[in-house]
C-alpha cells in the first residue's frame, strides 16, 4: 500500500526503553492505576463550547515500568486540564466503543486476535510493538468509544468542539495491524462512526504526531471521503509517510504527507499548514474536522526531535479553527496521540484544549 518496508518490529520500543535507561524519563510513580480524583465527570446538560472527554478505564493499560505510554501520562493531562477548568469543567464520561464500531475499521480476525491474546495473557501484541496487560482490552475500548462519544456530542450540537484524553493511542492501528504502542485506530474509528450514524460525507483528519500515522494512512487509501494530511519527522519510526504515498482510487490527492528533518519547529510546520493544509481543506471542503494531536512533536520530547512550543500548537489550533468555521460549522474533535515528556505534554495540552474551548 505504501512505499517502502517498515522497519524492524520492536524497534519503536527498544528506542524507548534505551532513553529511559539513560534517564530520558521521570520516575514513575507507583500508582499504575486507579480513579482520576480531580475531576468530577459532570453530565453537561445543555450545549458547550468545549467538552472534554476521558473514560478511567483508560488507565488500564499498563504496559510496564519502563515503558514511555504509560498511565502517568494521563493523570498529567488531566491534572493540567483540571487546574486550567477550575476542578469543575464540562468534562464528560464516555462510554466504550461497541464490536459493530470496532469493525467498522478494522477486520474481525484482528480484533479476534487482540481480544484472545489479551486474554492469553501475552506481553506484546504479536502484530508489532504494543505492550499488552490484562486491563488493555478495556482500556482500548474505552479509547475508541471516547472518540465515537465525543463525534456523538459535536454533531448532535451537544458541544461545539471536544477533546477526548485518551490511551493507548491509535493512529499506527491499521485494518489488521496494532504497532506503535496502539491497539485500535481511535480517531479512524471516531471518522468513520461520524460519517455512518450522522451522514457526515467528508472528513479531515490532521495529524501533528512526530510519527507518521501509517494506520490512520492505511484505513483511508483507498476511501475518497477523508483528506488525511500528516506532518511527521522524516527517517523516524515508522519509516513510510513519503510525500509519494498520496493514496489510490478516489482518494488519489487526498493523502497529503508532509516530512521535516529533526530540529524542525515553527516556520516549517505552521508553513505547511498554510502553503498546505489550507488549500487542500478548501478544494475539500470537510463537514467535521478532526486531529491526531500527538505532543511528542514539542521540543524536549524524547521520542521526537521536532521544536515545536505551546504557543506553535495555540497557532496550530486556531489554524485547524479557521478551517472548521470556514467549511464544518466549527466543529473540531482532537484526539490525544503521542507525548512522552509529562510536563511538556501537559502544558501543550492545557494550550491546545484552551483554544478549543475559547473558539466560538
Amino acid at each position: 500500500m505504501v512505499a517502502g518496508l517498515l522497519p524492524e518490529r520492536r524497534i519503536f520500543l527498544q528506542q524507548a526503553i534505551a532513553l529511559i535507561a539513560a534517564g530520558s524519563f521521570p520516575p514513575i510513580a507507583a500508582a499504575q492505576s486507579g480513579v482520576l480524583p480531580s475531576f468530577r465527570h459532570l453530565p453537561g446538560k445543555g450545549a458547550a463550547a468545549n467538552r472534554v472527554f476521558l473514560h478511567p478505564d483508560c488507565l488500564l493499560h499498563l504496559a510496564g515500568a519502563d515503558h514511555p505510554e504509560r498511565p502517568a501520562r494521563l493523570h498529567a493531562v488531566h491534572a493540567a486540564l483540571a487546574d486550567g477548568l477550575g476542578g469543575s469543567g464540562t468534562v464528560t464520561l464516555p462510554r466504550p466503543a461497541t464490536l459493530d464500531e470496532l469493525l467498522s475499521c478494522h477486520s474481525r480476525d484482528y480484533v479476534d486476535l487482540v481480544r484472545k491474546e489479551i486474554r492469553d495473557g501475552a506481553q506484546t501484541l504479536s502484530t508489532g510493538d504494543t505492550r499488552l496487560s490484562s486491563g488493555s482490552w478495556a482500556a482500548a475500548l474505552a479509547a475508541a468509544g471516547t472518540v465515537t462519544t465525543a463525534v456523538d456530542a459535536v454533531l448532535t450540537g451537544n458541544s461545539r468542539t471536544a477533546f477526548c484524553a485518551v490511551r493507548p493511542p491509535g493512529h499506527h492501528a491499521s485494518r489488521d495491524k496494532g504497532m506503535g504502542f496502539c491497539i485500535f485506530n481511535n480517531i479512524a474509528l471516531g471518522a468513520r462512526h461520524a460519517q455512518r450514524k450522522h451522514g457526515i460525507a467528508r472528513v479531515l483528519i490532521v495529524d501533528w504526531d512526530v510519527h507518521h500515522g501509517n494506520g490512520t494512512q492505511d484505513i483511508f487509501w483507498k476511501d475518497g471521503s477523508v483528506l488525511f494530511f500528516d506532518i511527521h519527522q522524516e527517517n523516524w519510526y515508522p519509516h513510510t509517510g513519503a510525500a509519494s504515498e498520496q493514496g489510490e482510487g478516489k482518494a488519489l490527492g487526498l493523502i497529503i504527507n508532509r516530512s521535516f528533518a529533526k530540529g524542525a519547529g515553527r516556520s516549517e510546520i505552521l508553513g505547511a499548514f498554510r502553503d498546505t493544509l489550507i488549500p487542500a481543506a478548501e478544494r475539500f471542503r470537510p463537514e467535521l474536522v478532526m486531529i491526531s494531536a500527538g505532543f511528542d512533536s514539542r521540543t524536549g520530547d524524547p521520542l521526537g526531535g521536532f521544536a515545536l512550543s505551546d504557543a506553535d500548537y495555540a497557532e496550530l489550533t486556531d489554524l485547524v479553527l479557521g478551517i472548521a468555521d470556514r467549511h464544518a460549522g466549527g466543529r473540531v474533535i482532537s484526539v490525544l496521540e503521542g507525548g512522552y515528556n509529562l510536563a511538556g505534554l501537559a502544558s501543550a495540552v492545557a494550550v491546545h484544549v484552551g483554544r478549543l474551548a475559547a473558539a466560538r
